[in-house]
């Protein structure tokens, strides 16, 4: 297990340290969750010292997935009534989250508060990490979409079904026309066949090109991350609720994560020059 870092106060200017993801999807229910803790634990299964932010401020369930029943959450954090080392957790597979609270009216919107703390949050945590996963809401609120723009990189998840890419779509127009995200990265779930993923991919960039261009004619480019099959041990793992890449290791899903993470690694390489 990794060892909890020690988080120092907000510098004056942002600073250097981990690779933010923001892990988005248009909808709720196609695995956006489930991804971010398997996919945090396979990370540091690679060396990697990896924070999950659950900045579903509201509707959280990440402690749900990871079966972790946290005295205190980002909510206390924020209201000042603990310390964010305090609100460090270590979770199951060598990572360590955020977690934040359920049914909290107060996270429905985006405060001027609101804005300051999870900047302040990121700013705070970003030099003890390798990587800092966060893990949005679903949909296009102001809370998702602020979220997202804290990020240097946005991964937007999707299942073939076809609600789930039309609203995956509008997500990732959302992002090209306002926050100027170009190269969203692509991670399909629950595909039933070899090859799916790569065809709604290239079905996706095929609409993308011929509907969505910015302003100054820039276009929006996928980055398919890979698929995620559907497999009957995804389901046990979230009835025993334990994560995927630790309970079935060898299963096609957790084979597919490891697969996920070791691009994502390889893509940050070769954006840093190493």
């Amino acid at each position: 297990m990794n060892p909890s870092p020690s988080l120092s106060p907000v510098p004056a200017e942002r600073p250097a340290g981990a690779r933010l993801l923001a892990i988005t999807s248009g909808k709720g229910g196609v695995g956006k969750t489930l991804l971010s803790a398997n996919l945090a634990a396979a990370l540091a299964r690679q060396g990697e010292r990896v924070l999950v932010i659950d900045a579903d401020l509201g509707l959280a369930n990440l402690d749900v997935v990871l079966n972790l029943q946290p005295r205190t959450t980002l909510h206390e954090v924020f209201t000042g009534e603990a310390t964010l080392e305090e609100a460090v957790v270590d979770a199951p597979g060598g990572f360590q989250v955020l977690l934040a609270g359920s049914g909290l009216i107060e996270y429905s919107r985006l405060t001027p508060p609101v804005r300051e703390q999870l900047a302040q949050l990121i700013d705070t945590v970003r030099p003890r990490y390798d990587r800092v996963l966060i893990d949005t809401g679903a949909g296009l609120s102001d809370i998702v979409l602020y979220a997202v723009s804290l990020a240097d990189e946005v991964l937007v998840i999707a299942t073939p079904e076809p609600t789930a890419l039309a609203d995956a779509y509008a997500t990732v127009k959302v992002l090209a026309l306002q926050q100027g995200r170009t190269r969203p990265m692509l991670v399909v779930n629950q595909t039933q066949r070899r090859g799916e993923g790569q065809h709604v991919a290239v079905q996706f960039q095929l609409v993308l090109d011929r509907f969505v261009r910015r302003p100054d004619g820039e276009t929006v480019t996928l980055q398919p991350l890979g698929d995620i099959p559907l497999d009957p041990t995804v389901r046990q793992a979230v009835q025993k609720r334990q994560l995927l890449v630790l309970t079935y290791p060898g299963s096609d899903a957790a084979r597919a994560i490891d697969d996920i993470a070791t691009r994502l690694r390889n893509m940050a390489g070769l954006q840093s020059g190493r």
